[in-house]
């Protein structure tokens, strides 16, 4: 008994695998019989489908057995229903191969086996987890494992590194570097033990409140090698991970500078300072640059031929700085009790360079024989007793001092406070005798740089970076989650009691002045730190300069690699090509940039000025970790559980405030141009659209603003002063999706001028479950004209059974809590008169009423295709506001919002009101007046007298013409009707009576019976009516014979009238906005509504009917 498994593919005939053109008879096999429950192995495996069906959609299944000839019809039905189940997902089961004890057969989960592809087994998610590798960012084995054949794969082996080897040691190994070795003495000297104490704490606890919000990131989930790169950009979105990655990457990138500059310090100060190529006055720094230069290229060198070879020799640098720290303790405790003989040449109490003196006094005595010393020819003219010398040569004494007395000696208590210089001061004991100054300081020991509080903090802070080198390496540890807040915390208090104990120290054994001597002038150019040393000063000096080299070598090693990731993410197009590089995956691009970036550190050619550059990236670095632990806590997603529990929101506020302190502490004009740098690097990416959803708590931050908002303003309806249009504009679609007139979202635009909310509405007719693909695309399409208007807002579509139930939708529920809109923005329905379809204006009318109930604002562009466009701008002309009720002050408020924008800026506005003749007109002008004046709107005033007058005959003449035209209309609609209750077969005849409506927008059903229909005629007509309409075409007739009704009459000469006096003041305005009337109570005139507001606004070019709210939009008050 052997499994069978199936291989399922679809298939056309030439994709077949192992078939060929010449297979043979193929295409003779007439059925196939294939058993999925077969456990038995039969030779007869060649059963297949006809050529035609497999080159269609049939599954072709290899392998297939066969029990013989007895499989009867039953088996085959059971077979083709299995294969044409319903609950069978067939993209899933043609893509999948299955064994016949697989999921697919699983009837114990027979009720999901359709959705298994999109929501699988949980045994599968589960196995699928555990296979889970987690490598390194752009490890060599990865990069080989995809390139590397199928059948050469090797098996990727687990990581196994645990807390110490993986996070403890690499940590010591950043932190501890060229800081340590040549600057920690002269911090100590200059800043005193107690200041200096201070920097070190404060350093340290910026970075132990770090590596605190760095150990509840990293352990919330599986954090892959990015380093704090990952971390940030997870945790605060793409913009700010992008900002602070290339911060960091920066750091890291001027860090490698640094290093190199220590190790030619030491290689030129202190192991053959014969090899330098320039000498005399300024020479060093052309030294470094030339040597750094070598250097550089030499680590790229080695970085690009393989991280192996710099991987193998971190042992060996880790080992050197462990021993030479152990070194320095050893000589510490030596000095106790053998203090080495180590002395410094004092001139009064000014200290002397040690370069070619022989003796440390004026005179030597050689038997009877008084010579001069080298002293004496440094200071004096001629080698002659009476030669003229500096005068502080003669007035002050020659004398030895102690330059390591020990720690026993109690020189810390000289120590203790700061000895602060300028450049060019010379180094002074303040317990010696002085008598005047010397004349020339060229053979005194004297300040490189000016010196300050600030300036030490910028230097020191470097040497406490590095904390981050457990993280980085998270692919590689067996526990990450474990592994790294425990080494890395544990390697930072290592490092710091290390620090603070090294102040200390140094500040009780060695003589202020020789702290202060940064290069060991008065010391024949030794290593302050290695005189100190024990067994040799050669431990300290061969130690630093390997671990150094080491130093410079991870940081060329890492900063490809992450600018690689940064570039991968695609954040920041034009570093994508930094992401290619060998086929071996190392970033050979990115490698150049670094070392090109790097030079620029070495040009520099100053350790102290390179220092404080890549404090501000770290600072920066180490600020946005704290700050994204701080967001993530208080924000309470869902998703922040971290297993390490000793945090909290205040300790990562805490550090980022000292990160932000150190950042102007140390050098305000760097923390700026850190902090531009990045704030351009966040606005480009932003400029740019980073489409990444990484579930970043900025994204939560911002949710969580607006539900605060959101909230606030539920509190109460807003004030006046605070009322702006938050619109609703409604859009029509045509059959294609597309929008009719995108002109009146361009007006939105106008209107909003980027303010306030705007929601963009529409409707599709149909069913939900039918037309949920077409509303996602009407969507997608909304959106793109809004972007291309640029039009700041939302975009809701809706499915609805009717048009007029959809848009009642839209206005009721859009929005959410305090962001709802409150005004409408519709276009006209053009075309209503010239169908006999009741559609066409049933709709628009239904809007008003659903707002106007709704108590909202509404306006109504009509002839919106001759509104501007963006691009176009007036250069002169008006607006006119026909001011005929008072609204709220929406007619005031409007021009003045158009007048906002660049299409409307130089447009003026005019207001006309209407005066009675009981009404004075001049008073009435007046107050008009003087209440725009105190609206601080400036428009120009005008009241226009309507007299009272005769209703004329083309008013009585129009008005019979609309009522004649809506009875004839609905004798068509009734005629229609009858004939359809008579017989089905003239359907096609009656279709073609009944006219497109141009402009409807939804079915809705014609009257079925007269009695329904509304009258404005007599109620004798209307009986007389219920006859005719069985008589057809012969109640046309009676058309004839309509008075119309009286109220129509007037409501129409007040149509014309009004019609008359705004074409002639305003026919050549670019905008004219005007009162709109409300629809009638009874619905039987809204078809004469429609003929009214016709007639008021005909003539003129572009209309906007505006209708208040019914709530104050304007004030006088401030």
């Amino acid at each position: 008994m052997a499994s069978v498994r199936f291989t399922v593919t679809p298939t056309k005939f030439d994709d077949i695998p192992g078939i060929s053109d010449s297979s043979p008879d193929l295409s003779s096999r007439s059925s196939s019989r294939v058993r999925f429950d077969s456990k038995e192995s039969v030779p007869d495996v060649s059963r297949s489908e006809p050529a035609s069906e497999l080159s269609a959609s049939t599954p072709v299944v290899e392998g297939a057995e066969d029990k013989g000839a007895n499989t009867g019809d039953k088996e085959e039905d059971e077979v083709r229903k299995r294969e044409n189940s319903v609950f069978l997902n067939n993209s899933h089961y043609h893509s999948v191969s299955y064994d016949d004890d697989d999921e697919y057969c699983d009837k114990n989960l027979a009720l999901f086996e359709e959705e298994m592809d999109t929501r699988p087994k949980v045994s599968s998610l589960l196995n699928r987890l555990a296979n889970y590798t987690n490598l390194p960012q752009g490890a060599k084995e990865h990069e080989e494992a995809e390139s590397i054949d199928e059948g050469k794969k090797k098996p990727i082996k687990s990581p196994r590194m645990g807390t110490f080897m993986g996070v403890y040691l690499p940590c010591l190994q950043n932190i501890f570097g060229v800081i340590l070795f040549l600057r920690l003495t002269w911090v100590v000297g200059t800043a005193g033990v107690l200041e200096a104490f201070c920097i070190v704490c404060i350093c340290c606890c910026c970075t132990m409140l770090t590596a605190i919000s760095m150990s509840a990131i990293a352990t919330n989930g599986v954090v892959p090698a990015g380093g704090s790169y990952f971390m940030i950009s997870r945790a605060l979105g793409p913009e700010f991970g992008g900002a602070v990655g290339l911060c960091f990457y920066l750091g890291t990138t001027f860090a490698a500078a640094m290093y190199i500059l220590g190790a030619i310090e030491i290689f030129l100060n202190y192991i053959s300072p014969p090899a330098a190529i320039f000498s005399g006055e300024g020479s060093m720094l052309n030294n470094m640059r030339v040597y750094g230069t070598c250097f550089l290229i030499l680590m790229a060198v080695v970085v690009f031929v393989g991280v192996k070879y710099v991987n193998k020799l971190a042992s060996l640098f880790l080992a050197c700085v462990i021993i030479s720290i152990l070194a320095i303790y050893a000589g510490i405790i030596k000095s106790a009790f053998a203090p080495p003989n180590f002395q410094i040449c004092m001139l009064g109490n000014h200290t002397l360079k040690s370069y070619g003196i022989d003796s440390c006094s004026k005179m030597r005595t050689v038997g009877n024989e008084t010579l001069r010393t080298a002293l004496w020819d440094f200071f004096c003219s001629s080698g002659e007793l009476n030669a003229t010398c500096d005068p502080y040569f003669h007035l002050n004494n020659v004398s030895y001092i102690q330059g390591i007395p020990g720690v026993a000696s109690g020189i810390i208590a000289d120590n203790l406070y700061s000895t602060y210089l300028s450049k060019g001061d010379p180094l002074e004991k303040a317990s010696l005798p002085s008598v005047g100054l010397p004349e020339s300081l060229s053979h005194f020991v004297t300040a490189d740089i000016a010196t300050s509080f600030t300036v030490l903090v910028g230097i020191f802070f470097p040497s406490v970076t590095g904390i981050m080198a457990g993280s980085n390496r998270s692919g590689d540890l067996k526990d990450a989650q474990k592994s790294i807040p425990i080494g890395t915390i544990l390697a930072i208090l290592t490092t710091s009691l290390v620090y603070m104990s090294a102040v200390i120290l140094f500040g009780a054994c060695v003589e202020g002045v020789v702290l202060r001597d940064k290069f060991g002038d008065a010391a024949n150019g030794n290593l302050v730190v290695g005189m100190l040393s024990w067994p040799s000063p050669w431990v300290i000096v061969i130690g630093s300069f390997f671990s150094t080299c080491g130093a410079g070598l991870q940081s060329l090693t890492g900063a490809p690699r992450l600018l690689q990731a940064i570039a991968k993410d695609n954040i920041i197009p034009f570093l994508r090509v930094f992401g290619h590089g060998k086929a071996n995956g190392e970033p050979t691009w990115a490698l150049l940039l670094t070392a090109g970036i790097a030079e620029l550190g070495i040009l520099i050619a100053s350790l102290d000025l390179v220092a404080p550059i890549l404090s501000m990236f770290f600072l920066m670095c180490y600020l946005f970790v704290n700050l994204a632990c701080a967001v993530q806590t208080l924000l309470r997603t869902p998703n922040w559980r971290p297993r390490f529990r000793y945090y909290h929101w205040a300790l990562s506020f805490l550090g980022m405030s000292i990160c932000l302190a150190l950042m102007f502490i140390s050098s305000w004009y760097y923390a700026i141009v850190a902090m531009v740098i990045a704030g351009m690097i966040y606005k480009y990416i932003e400029y740019q659209g980073a489409e990444k959803e990484w579930g970043d708590g900025i994204r939560g931050l911002s949710l969580s603003a607006a539900r605060f908002a959101l909230l606030r303003l539920e509190e109460g309806p807003p004030h006046t002063k605070n009322w702006r249009p938050q619109v609703l504009v409604l859009l029509k679609l045509d059959d294609d999706l597309h929008v009719k007139y995108a002109r009146l979202l361009t007006f939105a635009s106008q209107l909003k001028a980027g303010k306030g909310l705007t929601i963009v509405g529409s409707v599709i007719v149909g069913n939900f479950l039918d037309k949920y693909g077409e509303a996602l695309a009407a969507e997608q399409t909304v959106k793109h004209l809004m972007d291309k208007e640029k039009v700041k807002g939302f975009c809701q579509v809706v499915v609805a059974a009717k048009v007029r139930e959809g848009i009642s939708h839209l206005i009721q529920s859009c929005g959410l809590g305090g962001m709802k809109h409150n005004t409408v923005v519709m276009g006209w329905p053009y075309g209503w008169r010239q169908s006999e379809d009741p559609r066409a204006w049933k709709t628009f009318i239904g809007t008003v009423r659903v707002t106007t109930a709704a108590h909202l604002a509404l306006l109504v562009a009509k002839n919106i295709a001759f509104f501007p466009a963006n691009k176009e701008q007036f250069t002169e002309g008006t607006i006119d506001v026909w001011w005929i009720v008072h609204d709220g002050g929406m007619l005031m408020l409007l021009p003045f919002l158009l007048r906002q924008h660049k299409v409307w800026k130089k447009c003026k506005m005019r207001i006309f009101t209407v005066a009675q003749m009981e009404d004075n007109s001049i008073q009435m002008k007046k107050d008009l007046a003087t209440f725009l004046y105190h609206l601080r709107i400036e428009a120009d005033v005008e009241v226009v007298e309507m007299h009272d007058s005769d209703i004329s005959a083309y008013t009585y003449e129009r008005t019979l013409m609309m009522e004649q035209r809506c009875q004839m209309l609905r004798q068509m609609r009734l005629s229609k009707t009858e004939r359809q209750r008579e017989a089905q077969l003239v359907k096609d005849r009656n279709s073609m009576l009944r006219l497109a409506s141009i402009g409807s927008e939804e079915e809705d059903e014609t009257d079925a019976t007269p009695e329904k229909v509304h009258m404005t005629w007599t109620r004798e007509k209307y009986l007389a009516s219920k006859v005719s309409t069985v008589q057809g075409p012969h109640g046309f007739r009676e058309l004839l014979t309509i008075r119309p009704d009286q109220s129509n009459v007037r409501r129409m000469h007040t149509a014309v009238k009004l019609n008359e006096v705004i074409v002639n003041r305003s026919h050549d305005a670019r905008l004219v906005l005007l009162n709109m009337p409300g629809p009638p109570r009874n619905p039987e005139g809204d078809e004469n509504y429609m003929e009214f507001l016709e007639v008021l606004t005909e003539g003129l070019e572009r209309v906007l009917l505006v209708r208040g709210g019914g709530t104050e939009v304007i004030t006088i008050y401030s």
